[in-house]
């Protein structure tokens, strides 16, 4: 009973906090919730989820407010996303008047996302490009950096330089290279990730840490090359949530405006039972979006691991719950127009 407990008390946390900005005390828990226990019992339930780390005290503050973990716990509970509201649905039915223009649909589809949200909405929009790896060689330029080559169909020539661990011979960057000409040889640029474990286990063990660098190296051009891009509407609702994000707002910004971040980002997130992805806060693994969450759907008729996804980003301090509903809501219905297309 008391993990039940603590769990509405945890959820009352995240409503109450999101809601007012304001760290949540016991005092306001027993006013503002029908929890039916006494000041006391909250309190112990408080140091319980501070303990678990689900909650923390910022600065001197009497309150407290929810971590990363905490919300985590908060968004992995949420069992039934709710359904839109009549005027929520209404908004999307515009969606069908563009639905003839694909690419001004897909704009609209973003804007309406952020309109719903106040958040920034980001679409992943696949634009699989035919082009095939045609040959990859590796060239030394000192006795530690190597510039990796990389020869596409398309005639197109991509190359990164590379810091190698320890020096190595002409024969055997050679060798590294034949390796991966002959593994990747044909294989389309948008085809990722690579098959790194087996790359480097097709060459001698000396050879492997040098590998695993150089196939990085040519992992990250393929990235570089590839079609895909972000839709993006709703930055302006970031400045509006300046308290949340502080001095972090202009790195997000230009995390987001760097958008093989977040095509990255998106592609390895995975869905979850209700068909949401979700990361937060360090969840996100990279620098710069360690205040946001991102909360994303697949959509198109292709549902699968390559699909593409819609979502928003906003600071941890979001509703979850509405959120979850507009994002998961507007994939399924930009899936279905796709598909009656």
């Amino acid at each position: 009973m008391s993990d039940t407990r603590r769990l509405q008390v945890l959820r009352a946390i995240v409503e109450d906090y999101v809601h007012t900005r304001e760290p949540v005390g016991s005092r306001a828990l027993v006013e503002r919730h029908d929890l039916e226990v006494s000041p006391a019992t909250i309190r112990n339930d408080m140091a319980h989820l501070e303990e678990e780390g689900l909650i923390a005290a910022p600065h001197t503050s009497a309150g407290r407010i929810p971590t990363d973990l905490g919300y985590r716990r908060f968004v992995d509970k949420i069992t039934e996303v709710r359904p839109l509201s009549a005027a929520e649905r209404r908004a999307m039915d515009t969606l069908l008047e563009t639905a003839d223009d694909h690419d001004a649909m897909l704009e609209h589809t973003v804007r309406l996302l952020a309109m719903l949200t106040n958040q920034v909405a980001v679409l992943q929009h696949p634009q699989r490009s035919t082009a095939k790896i045609r040959h990859v060689d590796v060239v030394s330029m000192s006795s530690h950096k190597v510039l990796t080559i990389v020869i596409l169909s398309s005639g197109k020539v991509e190359q990164r330089m590379v810091t190698l661990a320890e020096a190595i011979g002409d024969d055997s960057l050679h060798r590294i290279a034949q390796v991966l000409s002959t593994e990747l040889h044909q294989r389309t640029i948008s085809a990722l990730p690579l098959p790194n474990d087996t790359l480097i286990s097709r060459v001698e063990p000396v050879l492997r840490p040098s590998m695993a660098i150089i196939a990085q190296a040519v992992e990250t051009i393929l990235e570089s090359s590839r079609v895909d891009r972000i839709i993006m509407a709703g930055t302006a609702n970031l400045a509006r949530s300046g308290r949340d994000l502080g001095p972090s707002i202009g790195p997000i910004l230009e995390a987001l405006e760097e958008q093989v971040v977040l095509l990255r980002l998106l592609t390895e997130m995975e869905q979850d039972r209700r068909g949401l992805s979700i990361r937060i806060g360090h969840e996100t693994s990279h620098d710069s979006l360690m205040e946001t969450a991102v909360v994303a759907a697949q959509y198109g008729s292709q549902v699968g691991a390559e699909g593409a996804k819609l979502g928003v980003v906003g600071p941890t301090r979001m509703d979850y719950g509405s959120t979850m509903s507009a994002v998961r809501a507007m994939a399924r219905y930009l899936s279905r127009i796709l598909s009656e297309g």
